[in-house]
């Protein structure tokens, strides 16, 4: 039996030892989960970290398409793991024909999310991917169409998603304790940064200027537009809006899980400078029994002002206030932080990056799965292109499509550059 077969077979053996605290656990060698890592900036290096740090887990390859963030990134693991052996990569498709590597993590900018992660399936390798989950729809119905086809196991990072607060929300939420959810408001504030004018120049040599873009349309070389910055252009991302959606819509989906989304209307404005993603963006989405509304500001209720993101749900019993850490019920007016007649009935997580390596070895998709966070991430993508377009949109949960619009359906999907259609 070799390796990756002792860790498709012994995976329910080994899932008990991983819940006990880290120091206490001793792994052999065999049943340790060889993982790479794509994208070592930002993200990147807490993903380097976070599985560097876990007992289970050898690292065993780091790409990057900046040598100075490859080099970094390598410093950074030869300190964590004196004795690592990792090989370095520019291009991740070199790191994918490897057969020992079982899994990979991937903080690249949005638009190479998709395509690396089938590739990765393709290879008969599993995913820990950095949110949002695709650039596109289509490319989230492409990533789970072929995550089936291979058998893979895929878990995005949504890692507030494994914290004590998101978990009593939601018990306290399906045990009806506010009783049937009607409306929910979601926020974020904050703006993007003013960026420009465009400072056009050579991409520095260290930097593969031309696969940083890889599918995306084809664009001079500005500093403005590359590494932290680039969620902040359509090319490439959404702005604010798409990168917290998934941390705060996630509580949503899991507690009350929407359904029968029909129609999107969304008001923002432009940014200053040379950036495109919106400034600010409100969107109302209409689902079956529930409306949903995100905004750039708080809402307009008790407590939503001191915090920076939050979801606030309002039931026919009462409401619950929440953001990351926090919570407040109120019940016939009176305000509480938990409601213990609600008993526990959800599996605590170990921790999501530990939760990803279980499921790996025991060959069930983790929490944050891909079928769930597809649905969870959809209506953000929505909320974009009825902004793109400044009308309102119906749209058909069964055939996901919009109605009648043939410009916004074309928004669905966004052809790969040439040449770098890679699937």
């Amino acid at each position: 039996m070799n390796r990756r077969e002792f860790l498709k077979t012994s995976g329910g053996g080994v899932l008990g030892l991983t819940l006990l605290p880290g120091p206490a656990r001793k792994v052999a060698p065999s049943d340790r989960l060889r993982v790479a890592h794509v994208g070592l900036n930002g993200m990147g290096t807490n993903h380097l970290n976070w599985f560097a740090n876990l007992p289970d887990v050898e690292v065993v390859g780091l790409c990057d398409v900046d040598e100075t963030h490859l080099n970094k990134a390598l410093g950074a693991l030869q300190k964590l793991q004196p004795n690592t052996t990792a090989k370095t990569y520019a291009d991740f498709r070199y790191l994918l024909d490897r057969p020992d590597i079982d899994a990979i993590t991937c903080a690249t900018p949005d638009h190479w999310h998709a395509q690396i992660a089938i590739m990765a399936f393709q290879a008969g390798k599993d995913v820990y991917g950095e949110k949002p989950l695709s650039y596109s729809v289509r490319e989230g119905q492409q990533m789970l169409k072929a995550l089936n086809r291979y058998g893979r196991i895929f878990q995005l990072g949504t890692q507030i998603h494994a914290g004590e607060n998101y978990h009593r929300v939601a018990e306290i939420i399906q045990a009806g304790a506010i009783g049937r959810v009607h409306t929910v408001r979601l926020w974020k504030t904050g703006f993007p940064p003013v960026l420009g004018p465009a400072n056009y120049q050579t991409p520095p040599t260290a930097l593969n200027w031309e696969m940083w873009q890889g599918p995306a349309p084809a664009s001079a070389y500005t500093p403005e537009r590359c590494h932290v910055n680039y969620r902040y252009f359509l090319d490439y991302s959404g702005g604010v809006f798409q990168d917290f959606w998934c941390h705060i819509a996630d509580i949503v989906w899991w507690s009350i899980n929407p359904t029968g989304l029909r129609s999107i209307r969304a008001k923002g404005e432009a940014p200053e400078g040379i950036a495109d993603a919106p400034k600010w963006i409100d969107v109302d989405y209409e689902f079956d029994g529930l409306n949903l509304h995100w905004t750039s500001t708080p809402p307009n209720v008790p407590g939503a002002a001191k915090r920076h993101i939050g979801a606030y749900f309002e039931g026919d019993k009462g409401t619950l206030l929440c953001d990351y850490n926090t919570r407040e019920i109120t019940i016939n007016g009176v305000v509480m932080t938990d409601v213990p007649t609600v008993p526990i009935t959800l599996e605590r997580s170990p921790g999501h990056q530990q939760n990803f390596v279980n499921a790996v070895k025991s060959r069930q998709q983790p929490q944050s799965n891909l079928a769930y966070v597809r649905q969870m991430t959809l209506p953000m993508h929505l909320g974009l292109i009825a902004w793109r377009l400044g009308e309102p949109l119906e749209w058909n949960p069964r055939k996901e499509k919009f109605r009648h619009n043939r410009a916004a359906n074309a928004l669905l999907s966004r052809p790969y550059r040439e040449g770098w259609k890679l699937i």
